[in-house]
């Protein structure tokens, strides 16, 4: 599954995912939200594709249009409203096995700058195992991260049949005002799911 299969999974599951919507040249932005617009292809290489995140209506839309323009015979672009990370990460599960990642605030600082506080590994006959800092993620937030990994499971009991395991990227999250200033209350998102 790539990440164009991935956007579709999620919208579609009744996993807590970015409310995104596909965009077009008739998109307007609300200009009293920051905006994330992210690229996804039908096939071939789909990592690392451009992206803007956090930006104002008016950038969100210009940069909408160029990657529009360019992919729109290959893939889509979608956007969704921007949110402050408190701590992200990746949840794998496979037919042996639950492995939680975790960073603090933003999911860049694992993938690009490979930080990382925390892995917790649960595996179907050894228990469990931590490597990292124990405490940077709590109980509550490890069983809902492992509720949900059960649910991946379910929805995906043919490939992990198979031996493949299913990839999601997550945050703990706050709504965002203008300033990249945490607004409301705190939630989890799902924003990418692949077969690995």
């Amino acid at each position: 599954m790539n990440k164009l299969m991935g956007f579709l999974e999620l919208k579609a599951s009744d996993l807590p995912a970015v409310p995104w919507k596909e965009f077009n040249d008739k998109v307007r932005f609300d200009e009293k939200l920051l905006w994330t617009v992210r690229t996804a292809v039908e096939k071939g290489e789909d990592l690392n594709l451009p992206r803007v995140v956090g930006v104002d209506a008016k950038e969100a839309y210009e940069s909408a249009m160029r990657l529009y323009n360019k992919y729109k015979d290959i893939g889509m672009i979608v956007y969704y409203p921007y949110f402050v990370a408190e701590k992200s990460g990746t949840l794998y599960a496979d037919n042996s096995k639950t492995v939680i990642e975790a960073v603090g605030e933003d999911l860049w600082n694992f993938v690009t700058y490979n930080k990382k506080e925390v892995t917790v590994i649960i595996s179907l006959d050894k228990g469990v195992c931590v490597e990292g800092n124990g405490e940077f993620l709590d109980k509550k937030e490890i069983q809902e991260l492992c509720l949900y990994a059960s649910r991946i499971r379910g929805m995906f009991r043919e490939n992990i049949a198979k031996g493949e395991g299913v990839l999601l990227e997550w945050s703990y999250a706050y709504n965002s005002d203008l300033n990249k200033q945490p607004v409301g209350d705190r939630y989890l998102v799902f924003y990418e799911i692949r077969t690995v």
